[in-house]
């Protein structure tokens, strides 16, 4: 009895460690949730990917020696020409994928940063790649195209202001 336990506790760690190479932790992305006052309601800033056009938050890879505030301060400035004032504290966070020129996706845990608008650039450094669209909260969470964000943008509408 005591051979079959120990041999079925071998086989579990054997294929818990074969599961590990299939299934690595999320990648970190930190994110710009840029907002201003709009007409009706508060508007937050979703930008389209470059090869599918879809709408997400601009976001990015952690910048070596910079907090993760400023790097989305530089993320919403490279993909939209936002200049804003970040809160150094994060949101929140939610999951998403990543894809690569090759086709894969990275699964990614995105760390998201409030951006209070101060003005919009013409030239940027990804102007023309890019579209930059400004939604009431309540539009940009049916417009935006990932189930995650959906909920995220629904769970913090009431933090805008």
């Amino acid at each position: 009895m005591a051979v079959a336990k120990a041999f079925s506790a071998q086989n579990v760690s054997w294929l818990h460690g074969l599961a590990g190479l299939f299934l690595k932790p999320p990648r970190l992305q930190i994110a710009a949730l840029c907002y201003r006052q709009g007409e009706k309601e508060p508007e937050v800033l979703l930008v389209s990917t470059r090869d599918s056009g879809r709408l997400i938050l601009p976001k990015g890879w952690p910048e070596k020696d910079k907090p993760a505030f400023e790097t989305a301060l530089l993320e919403v400035y490279e993909e939209a020409g936002v200049i804003g004032k970040a809160d150094p504290r994060p949101m929140g966070s939610f999951r998403s994928f990543k894809g690569l020129a090759d086709g894969l996706r990275i699964r990614t845990k995105v760390l998201v940063f409030k951006v209070h608008f101060e003005k919009q650039l013409k030239d940027f450094p990804e102007a023309g790649q890019r579209e930059r669209v400004w939604l009431p909260i309540s539009e940009a969470i049916e417009a935006a195209d990932e189930p995650a964000l959906k909920r995220f943008l629904r769970r913090h509408r009431s933090h805008f202001g």
